[in-house]
């Protein structure tokens, strides 16, 4: 079968096509046809060599956490009515950028009749660490929410589940094409952040008080200049790093101010939660309550330009691989 692997760490030129033998599923798993694989920032990062300690890989290895697809056959001990039903699945970090994968039955969640598996792809990681961050920071309705990066990937499903949780959300993002997405996405006020005064703006549009809930999906100083926007006694989630690193806030300072400090370690989960929160994120997406927004797809074959566009940033929404 077909596979794009990662040979050493690098640029995206090290996403290298080949082969590899089909595999096949043991007791309790299954074997998916891949359709389309979920690609987000963290892929590019740790490809790069960037958090090892949090993904300790050994090279080579296939990237791909989040599949779609349809199921080819069924190992022992699960039932072989899945047999051609169309899933969506996590496999953890890797397996994914290939035409078939194991996964375990466990894990499988049926895709809605009414939801592509592009799109369904889209959200296999967006739409459960979204719903899980708005868990973890205690979203309220009528709260405040600052999202930073809201026109990306998790960004624009953050704004949504917020807007639907009955919060006021102000999203921050880069440039008209992504402002216009974020506030025909439901946000209440859009900030742009190539403005100089960015923080200034936010902070009007936030009012005296800040805003209850920081959702953080930048980092760096960034994200440091958004925890100031953050309220007395409000709660600040530094999960993103795509400028190289979490924002580093200082812990006393937050704990002066009363802020609780959450972070990616907060938004782990079990196999059932995860299995769960996809299953909630694909019944949104079927009743149009929640709307993926994919920038571009990609063919297998061209894995390292879908990392190239991921790392421009230029894009709007998800970037998902087709196989």
């Amino acid at each position: 079968m077909r596979v794009t692997e990662v040979r050493e760490f690098g640029g995206p030129e090290v996403l290298v096509v080949g082969e590899a033998p089909e595999p096949v599923a043991g007791p309790g798993q299954v074997l998916v046809a891949v359709a389309a694989v979920d690609t987000i920032f963290v892929e590019t990062q740790v490809r790069g060599g960037w958090g090892r300690e949090y993904f300790p890989l050994t090279l080579p290895y296939v990237p791909g956490g989040g599949i779609t697809g349809v199921v080819r056959a069924t190992g022992e001990g699960v039932d072989p009515a899945w047999t051609g039903r169309r899933v969506a699945v996590s496999l953890g970090h890797t397996g994914g950028y290939a035409e078939f994968a194991v996964a375990s039955a466990d894990a499988l969640v049926s895709v809605p009749d009414q939801v592509s598996l592009t799109d369904a792809a889209a959200l296999v990681h967006d739409g459960v660490t979204a719903a899980k961050l708005l868990e973890v920071t205690g979203l309220r309705v009528g709260e405040q929410v600052l999202v930073m990066g809201a026109s990306g990937g998790m960004g624009t499903v953050l704004v949504q589940l917020a807007k639907a949780a009955g919060a006021r959300v102000v999203g921050v993002a880069r440039g008209d094409r992504k402002t216009d997405l974020v506030r025909e996405l439901g946000a209440d006020a859009v900030i742009d952040a190539a403005r100089p005064d960015w923080v200034e703006a936010a902070r009007t549009a936030l009012g005296d008080a800040g805003a209850d809930v920081v959702l953080d999906g930048v980092g760096g100083h960034v994200g440091v200049a958004a925890f100031a926007l953050t309220a007395a006694g409000g709660r600040f989630s530094a999960h993103g790093a795509p400028t190289g690193g979490f924002a580093p806030v200082d812990p006393d300072e937050a704990a002066a101010r009363g802020v609780r400090l959450l972070g990616i370690q907060d938004v782990q989960m079990s196999a059932e939660e995860h299995t769960d929160l996809v299953a909630r994120a694909l019944r949104a997406a079927a009743d149009r309550t929640l709307r993926p927004v994919i920038g571009a797809t990609f063919p297998l074959e061209r894995a390292a330009a879908a990392h190239e566009a991921i790392e421009s940033r230029t894009l709007l929404g998800k970037v998902v691989i087709t196989v």
